[in-house]
């Protein structure tokens, strides 16, 4: 009598796991179908529901990693990052630990913390079991770079994957187009005006050449006249002010053109860019 008692109970609990398994399958099936539509708010909330009643901890990589993608495709980067983390922890081989890691690398950069990602990729590079993924720790370092506005750098790390990579060619082409403030700021303290016309602004530097030349002239003649006030007045007035301010252009027009080079690059890489991106 207690023999059958037990098999009864035993097939009880056996049908009830298997259903209770089933029925998580088909949970996991309606997440991916709304996650492959782009209803990631409620791919979200299913995955989650999916979670609480997982007990077996079958899907707990495939759910918390479709959660961090979720978040991110949502710009919602801590949570992805919360969630990618999650993944991470459950994560079943080293594939699977590199691509939560990753993820948490490329969420870094999307919200702007370049330092963060550089510093886990250094770790991930680190570790034993990842030396074979060399390529694309530089790839994601090469962006990271990028991000940070140091294209040469970025270049540098993109030729270690190939040297033709059409990000090392587009890194090294917009870190070669930028110009030099300090250049910029150099030759205006010797010409003032120059360092505007060396960025581009001609209209501007050759305003400021004049009236650095007509303010100087009017300064000396005064003084050869001796009418010391006026010399005085047009001096610290007027020229130290035209030359002062033609040494403020030069820097700012230098770091608007290096932003502008900068931005061009990044829509580029935006919007035609057909490569991997964060």
């Amino acid at each position: 009598m207690k023999t059958a008692s037990a098999l009864i109970i035993f097939c009880f609990i056996s049908v009830c796991r298997l259903r209770g398994q089933e029925y998580i399958s088909t949970q996991f099936s309606e997440a991916n179908k709304l996650f492959e539509k782009n209803r990631f708010f409620d791919a979200v909330t299913e995955y989650k529901r999916l979670l609480f009643f997982d007990s077996s901890g079958t899907y707990q990589y495939e759910a918390n990693f479709r959660i961090g993608e979720c978040y991110k495709a949502g710009s919602k980067f801590d949570d992805a990052i919360k969630y990618f983390s999650s993944a991470e922890k459950a994560a079943r081989s080293e594939g699977e630990l590199f691509e939560s890691k990753i993820q948490i690398v490329r969420s870094n950069l999307l919200r702007k913390t370049v330092d963060r990602a550089l510093e886990l990729l250094a770790m991930i590079e680190k570790e034993d079991k990842f030396r074979n993924r060399s390529e694309e720790i530089n790839y994601w370092r090469g962006w990271a770079y990028m991000l940070a506005d140091d294209w040469k750098t970025a270049a540098r790390n993109f030729a270690i994957i190939d040297y033709n990579h059409e990000l090392r060619r587009l890194a090294d082409e917009t870190d070669k187009s930028k110009v030099s403030v300090t250049f910029a700021k150099v030759i205006s303290y010797i010409l003032p005006g120059a360092g505007s016309i060396y960025t581009g602004n001609f209209l501007s530097g050759l305003m400021s050449l004049a009236w650095n030349v007509a303010s100087g002239y009017w300064t000396i003649n005064a003084a050869v006249e001796n009418r010391v006030f006026d010399s005085l007045v047009v001096g610290d007035l007027v020229w130290l002010r035209f030359y002062k301010g033609s040494l403020q252009n030069a820097e700012d027009f230098a770091v608007l053109k290096n932003l502008e080079i900068a931005n061009k690059s990044l829509r580029y890489l935006q919007n035609e860019y057909k490569g991997l991106k964060p």
